[in-house]
């Protein structure tokens, strides 16, 4: 079957995408954007809960919390609403937040990423109650104003909320575009970590003309870079592609050519998989710099942290769920990857087992970001599947206390 066999019976996607991205929700969103999803889902019966976040985060971030029943399990669907920038406006055919039908495509910012794979769910949920009535079991929702931001006033936090009120998350499904190509050919059960370094080398500034008077920090610098960029860290495994270190800045803040600086800083990323951590990196650096300034002289200054740890969900019975939807609707196979940047998955995963599954992605975050009409009827009716399947596999669990039915 292809996307295009598949229709709504209704065009409730298409409408609540149109309406999410009307509102300008620039990272960090709140307000009216909030208010046309909560009213949507007030509609089918959720309950819903709002937060506004002001520490750390410099500008107040919006996050939703809704559910539906009060048993278990508690089936989740996360997401982001707000976007980033638009860019150039001259850039773009139609106005970024227009929601403008254009050719079978539904163009606007966040048409991909992911304003559309919200309005995706809540139409499956519509259907699902329609076709099948409630499940036995719950359905939430965990929506962010602040991912594509700093990530600090979003689902982190909010995940730490509803802990503390008691809520308890079984599965999530992240809507994040991972369609590569076609929709339905990745789904993303994991993400490598990423450690973001900056490295300070010290010496003594002088006189290019006289530098056995000065102790230029230059060539350590060099040498470091050079063994870190040469060390193969691993082959990859079977989920995740190789380690790799990028260089990505290197400055002395020297205006003049004939100065030796007294200091050199270089900044650059490693994307790592599960045969690393924050821990084992930064040990790794460590030992390189020291031995290094310990050979060469001068000193040096680490200050690393990873954003986020490598991690997977291990397929079995979550992800041959998605995986059997897609091929039903889509007629493909699926790949279970790990591939791309970060996302909110990384901290779920903490939480409940987690996968992302969109649309394609191929246009997210350029001028003119698109989706096929055809691929959201294709991922409503997706996620429609995945729901209709969730609950008859994971029987109820009625003896957990579960505390959801009384709100957060």
């Amino acid at each position: 079957m292809t996307p295009q066999d598949h229709q709504l019976t209704d065009n409730t996607a298409l409408d609540l995408a149109r309406a999410l991205i009307r509102q300008e929700s620039v990272t960090p969103a709140q307000g009216a954007v909030f208010d046309t999803l909560e009213k949507s889902l007030k509609a089918l019966g959720f309950e819903v809960w709002r937060t506004i976040l002001t520490e750390p985060h410099p500008d107040p971030v919006e996050n939703l919390y809704a559910r539906r029943g009060t048993k278990a399990p508690n089936f989740c669907f996360a997401g982001h609403l707000d976007v980033v920038p638009t860019g150039p406006l001259d850039a773009w055919s139609a106005p970024p937040f227009e929601g403008r039908i254009d050719g079978g495509q539904l163009v606007g910012r966040g048409a991909t990423d992911m304003k559309s794979a919200i309005a995706a769910f809540i139409a499956a949920v519509k259907s699902l109650l329609e076709q099948h009535g409630a499940p036995d079991g719950s359905i939430s929702l965990l929506i962010t104003g602040d991912e594509e931001g700093p990530a600090l006033n979003g689902t982190k936090p909010m995940l730490a909320w509803l802990a503390d009120k008691g809520e308890t998350l079984d599965h999530c499904l992240i809507g994040e575009p991972t369609s590569r190509q076609s929709l339905g050919d990745m789904v993303k059960i994991g993400r490598r970590g990423s450690l973001n370094a900056r490295l300070h080398v010290r010496g003594s500034e002088g006189h290019v003309a006289y530098p056995h008077l000065a102790d230029n920090p230059m060539p350590r610098l060099i040498e470091i870079l050079k063994r870190l960029s040469d060390t193969k860290l691993d082959q990859g495994t079977e989920h995740f592609q190789p380690s790799n270190l990028e260089v990505v800045t290197i400055d002395t803040g020297n205006g003049a050519q004939n100065v030796i600086p007294a200091e050199v800083i270089a900044g650059f990323n490693i994307r790592f998989n599960n045969l690393h951590n924050e821990a084992s990196l930064i040990a790794w650096i460590d030992g390189i710099c020291a031995e290094v300034t310990r050979t060469m002289g001068g000193s040096y200054l680490l200050d690393a942290r990873a954003s986020g740890e490598a991690f997977q969900t291990t397929p079995g019975r979550f992800t041959d769920l998605i995986a059997s939807s897609i091929k039903e609707v889509c007629g493909l196979d699926t790949e279970l990857s790990t591939s791309g940047g970060t996302s909110d998955a990384r901290f779920i995963t903490h939480t409940c087992p987690v996968a992302e599954f969109g649309l394609v992605g191929q246009s997210m975050h350029k001028a003119d970001e698109h989706t096929s009409l055809a691929d959201l009827e294709a991922l409503t009716t997706i996620y429609l599947r995945i729901l209709e399947n969730y609950f008859p596999i994971y029987a109820p669990d009625h003896t957990r206390p579960d505390p959801g039915g009384k709100g957060p």
